[in-house]
């Protein structure tokens, strides 16, 4: 299911209901994905200031896969091998 997602409140809200419905207490689940449960409660109460490996790291901990939606030029942009100059580094 597709979620939108404007701000860190709702993107915590999401980490937070996918941890309740695997009914996985905050301190397990920070455990198993390897983060604290400090940083963990920071994201699900919508902390606008956390790192984004962390927070990458705990989606896919929970099984959250993230999709951005753009324009079809920038997908074409993207596509386009013409605008990888710097040989896969991940940054067009």
């Amino acid at each position: 299911m597709h979620i939108p997602i404007p701000n860190a409140a709702a993107i915590g809200q999401v980490v937070r209901a996918s941890r309740k419905v695997q009914k996985i207490r905050q301190d397990d689940a920070a455990g198993s994905i390897g983060v604290s449960e400090n940083f963990l409660g920071k994201i699900e109460c919508g902390g606008e200031t956390v790192q984004w490996g962390k927070l990458f790291q705990v989606l896919e901990g929970l099984g959250i896969r993230v999709m951005v939606d753009v324009p079809e030029s920038v997908a074409a942009y993207l596509n386009d091998p013409a605008n990888h100059k710097d040989k896969g580094k991940g940054k067009p």
